[in-house]
């Protein structure tokens, strides 16, 4: 069973983005952020290699597994083997635009077959114990978004779901690329909130375009929860306001110089079974923009993490860049 509180801040499924090495990071950040893994298939999950594409590091938890797929015995064969792997969610993508998803007739394709999404959700329920939940659109193309919304979340409630998640956006899959359907599509939040309120009883998160605080605080006075992707992903400090603003709980690290010091041994953990520095580093480069010294820490790190054996001490020279930029700000001026 998800719990509105299970859902009140989370981190959205993110391709190519949101592997182990991010996630790990995102939770030295915030200890209540609920965290998903990229959208992984149900052929991937049932014939791929299991422990390289689905392993994880308990101390991510809690985190939630992102399937995609339309045949309900695969989905249930699928969510089983989630289970196995100890994930706390099992989530169905009902909202990917991409050409990827089109060609194999899942992801925001499956918003035009509601019933087929209904079967989906129950073949997975019966073969779990895991909450089941599925994260969709308002709609897609020519569909009108309350009549298109409203169906597939009732029949996912019907078919037992534990919890809904709604971009509020339409998908567009034809014209627009998936990086256009992000942004281009107008958002409907009042849609959304008016689905919470004739679904009372069944945990609700909304999702696009919600960067701020302020912006959560206020969403979260009409549905359960907020999940945030790329404005966590590009300035990761936001996740360090969470736990304090959001659940009324300490902020596990003061600032991101500490984050930098407690992801250490991870990241020398990793180095030591051949993992590349660049692979883990991709996921700081936004960790402090906005401070003086910011676009050399990118600069150096984009550059230099890339080499081979390239260690910590890359990091740590990059972070350098950023302490003394802030030193020299600090500095007095000189005496006229």
């Amino acid at each position: 069973m998800i719990r509105p509180e299970d859902i009140r801040f989370s981190v959205a499924p993110m391709m190519d983005w949101t592997d182990r090495h991010c996630r790990y990071f995102h939770r030295l950040l915030s200890r209540r952020a609920r965290l998903y893994t990229e959208m992984l298939t149900t052929g991937a999950v049932i014939h791929g290699d299991r422990l390289r594409l689905m392993g994880f590091d308990a101390f991510e938890h809690p985190v939630a597994f992102q399937l995609g797929g339309s045949e309900p015995a695969d989905l249930g064969r699928a969510a089983r083997i989630v289970e196995e792997f100890g994930y706390a969610e099992v989530n169905l993508n009902v909202g990917c635009p991409s050409d990827r998803v089109q060609n194999g007739a899942f992801g925001a394709c499956l918003m035009q077959r509601p019933a087929l999404v209904a079967d989906c959700v129950k073949a997975m329920k019966d073969a779990v114990a895991l909450p089941v939940t599925v994260k969709c659109r308002i709609g897609v193309d020519d569909q009108e978004p309350e009549r298109a919304l409203f169906d597939i979340a009732e029949r996912c409630v019907e078919a037992g779901v534990d919890g809904l998640i709604v971009h509020a956006r339409k998908a567009w899959l034809q014209g627009l690329s998936p990086k256009e359907n992000r942004d281009i599509p107008p958002l409907d939040y009042a849609l959304v909130h008016r689905l919470k309120r004739a679904l009372p009883a069944t945990p609700i998160a909304i999702n696009g375009g919600i960067a701020t605080l302020a912006q959560m605080r206020e969403q979260l006075t009409e549905v359960d929860g907020v999940m945030v992707g790329r404005a966590a992903y590009h300035d990761p400090a936001l996740l360090l306001q969470v736990d304090a603003e959001l659940f009324d709980a300490p902020s596990p690290l003061a600032d991101c110089f500490q984050a930098v010091e407690a992801f250490l041994p991870y990241i020398e953990r990793e180095l030591s079974k051949g993992e590349r520095l660049s692979s883990i580093t991709r996921h700081l480069l936004g960790l402090f923009a906005g401070l003086p010294g910011a676009r050399s820490y990118r600069r150096r790190l984009a550059l230099e993490a890339v080499r081979p054996g390239a260690g910590v001490e890359v990091l740590l020279d990059a972070v350098g860049e950023v302490r003394a930029a802030m030193a020299r700000m600090s500095e007095p001026a000189p005496a006229s």
